[in-house]
């Protein structure tokens, strides 16, 4: 994957995994809880958002609980990338997990909803295609983004042990 282009959901500072998987839908099946994925905050985005599209967000993205459905739910929706200022620390590694390239951006609040973003998440370079504005930030690795590109740590362990 060597870029993501898509349309910007924008959301603030501390926006909760309860939001992206409401503990009311937990005993659904993932495409159940994702449709109600950060209804509490945008009744519009699990309808509207489509694959490839960047959620742009303030500080502490993805904190509160540790449960990986928050993740999940994102990536069934078919986000294409998470771009913040800061993340919690275990949003950040279950997104990973699951296959989502996340970027620290700390401009993020540059950024409106509705415009164009390109992200080269292992250049670290974004572009504002609505605005014409790029900005660097420091890129994923290559061997964590080919993991990602796998589907996330599953399914490169599955291939990884696969092979030996």
């Amino acid at each position: 994957m060597s870029s993501i282009k898509g349309n910007v959901w924008k959301f603030g500072d501390h926006i909760n995994t309860d939001t992206m998987a409401p503990g009311t839908y937990f005993k659904e099946p993932i495409d159940v809880i994702a449709q109600h994925c950060l209804e509490a905050v945008d009744p519009q985005f699990a309808v509207g958002v489509q694959s490839g599209d960047i959620v742009v967000a303030g500080r502490n993205f993805g904190v509160g609980s540790g449960r990986e459905q928050a993740a999940m739910a994102l990536h069934h929706l078919g986000v294409g990338a998470i771009v913040a200022v800061s993340f919690s620390r275990i949003f950040y590694r279950n997104a990973i997990n699951f296959g989502l390239p996340l970027l620290i951006f700390p401009q993020a609040e540059e950024i409106e909803p509705g415009a164009t973003l390109e992200v080269e998440p292992v250049e670290g370079i974004i572009t504002n295609i609505t605005s014409g504005k790029t900005y660097k930030v420091e890129g994923i690795p290559p061997y964590l983004m080919e993991m990602i590109n796998i589907g996330g740590l599953m399914p490169w362990l599955k291939r990884k042990y696969a092979a030996e």
